[in-house]
């Protein structure tokens, strides 16, 4: 059912509801939620009803943190059960050699798909490899998000420090600097827009510490600064980084990252793990956000985010499903099971609840891309919904329905809805045949199964 824009739509009598006051639905208009309808209100004006009987009703879900093209290189035989670095040594040369422009887009929209099926609403990629033939690469994301209706925090990212010059990545993936550069300021002019409702924005995002010189961080602080975007990276995601960092710049990662002048609001950090106490203190006091990666970390063995203390501390803590061969998936409500699962394992079965991995999920992840337009269910936020059934036979049984979403593993939206229109409809995303796009995928990721 597509919804004039002029409509006011009545999401009528779901379950349950994220959101206090709306025990009997939303209201939406011109893309946007006008009004919440609670237990004891009369029936709200509207022109049409979508009959929610059947569904719990969640925010759209924002994904802060991914990495698109590696959907082509899942549970690949040279790459499992090894830890991060060993795990990129074995993936780089593959993805230097065999990505290109066609198998990238493929890529790219296998991932914003499975992520819209999933619930999620508003997707970051971080987007690092620039192969010869895809100079435009952050342009096919955004055509590609603008098929699904998706909202996408672009980021225009970067490797350029190789293996020749002692990293870990492939050459082939690189660019000049000025080349670079150039680009950033190209993305920016094009995408970024700063406007409550954008469907696109851009960042900056080099890397890493560990493959990206010093000059690219630099200059990409100042380019955020003089255009209006926020920057992101990883840090604090291994041991391995900090022992890099220590060897090569003298101090731990959050030291060097100051240095470039990278500790300010406008930053995002991928993984965010191996903070001491002093760090985290400082991360929270420059409202630096973190983006949990709970999936990815425990498939790599990278360890535990200290979501808790970060957020007290300050800090926006959001989540992100990372590089679909890191977790193997690109699905937000999976992540949210398991950043409830992996922060009860760190604290105790009281001090994280559904609520808050929902939370980090939503308006946690928002924050972390400085907006305030989405996330949350509430008048005046831009009408960006998740809609959940508890028909399949895992939540037979459940006595509560938003707990249950997370409990007992919902994985797939039956209605998800960005700015208004509906995207995903009976479980299945508008557009999408999705066995073609399952054949093609797969046809394109035999390439990386090649020997090199």
């Amino acid at each position: 059912m597509t919804v004039p824009a002029a409509a006011r739509l009545w999401i009528r009598d779901p379950i349950a509801v994220l959101a206090e006051g709306a025990e009997r639905g939303v209201v939406v208009e011109g893309g946007l939620i006008v009004a919440l309808v609670g237990r004891d209100d009369p029936d709200p004006a509207h022109d049409r009803v979508f009959d929610a009987g059947r569904h719990v009703v969640l925010p759209g879900l924002v994904n802060t943190h991914h990495h698109f093209f590696q959907t082509l290189t899942r549970a690949h035989p040279e790459a499992i059960n090894k830890e991060l670095f060993p795990w990129l040594k074995a993936l780089y040369p593959r993805w230097g050699r065999f990505l290109d422009r066609d198998r990238f887009r493929l890529a790219v929209r296998v991932a914003l798909t499975e992520l819209l099926m999933s619930g999620c609403t508003t997707a970051s990629d971080h987007l690092f490899v620039f192969p010869a033939d895809m100079p435009d690469a952050v342009d096919i994301e955004a055509e590609e998000a603008g098929r699904l209706g998706m909202r996408i925090a672009l980021t225009r990212g970067v490797i350029n420090m190789g293996t020749r010059s002692g990293g870990i990545a492939d050459e082939r993936l690189m660019q000049d600097d000025d080349t670079v550069l150039a680009d950033c300021e190209r993305v920016i002019g094009r995408w970024h827009d700063r406007r409550p409702g954008a469907m696109t924005t851009v960042a900056l995002a080099p890397c890493a510490p560990f493959n990206v010189t010093t000059r690219m961080m630099c200059e990409a602080a100042s380019l955020a600064e003089t255009h209006d975007c926020r920057l992101h990276t990883h840090l604090g995601e291994t041991h391995d980084e900090d022992a890099f960092c220590l060897a090569r710049f003298g101090k731990r990662p959050l030291d060097y990252l100051e240095d470039c002048g990278w500790l300010n609001e406008r930053v995002w950090l991928a993984h965010g793990i191996h903070f001491d106490d002093g760090e985290v203190a400082r991360l929270g006091r420059h409202r630096v956000g973190v983006c949990h990666c709970p999936t990815s970390n425990a498939v790599l063995a990278s360890g535990l985010c200290r979501t808790r203390e970060l957020e007290a501390a300050g800090s926006p803590v959001g989540l992100g499903v990372d590089g679909s061969a890191s977790n193997d998936s690109s699905n937000m409500m999976e992540t949210v099971r398991h950043a409830l699962m992996l922060g009860r394992l760190r604290y105790d079965a009281a001090s994280v609840t559904h609520f808050d991995a929902l939370r980090w999920a939503s308006e946690g992840s928002a924050a972390c891309l400085g907006r305030t337009d989405i996330g949350r269910i509430a008048p005046g936020m831009a009408a960006d919904l998740s809609l959940f059934t508890l028909d399949d036979l895992r939540f037979s049984g459940a006595g509560d329905p938003i707990a249950a979403l997370v409990l007992c593993g919902a994985h797939r939206a039956d209605r998800v809805m960005v700015a208004g229109d509906w995207r995903v409809e009976d479980g299945a995303p508008v557009g999408v045949d999705v066995a073609r796009l399952r054949h093609d995928h797969g046809e394109a990721a035999k390439a990386f199964l090649a020997a090199l």
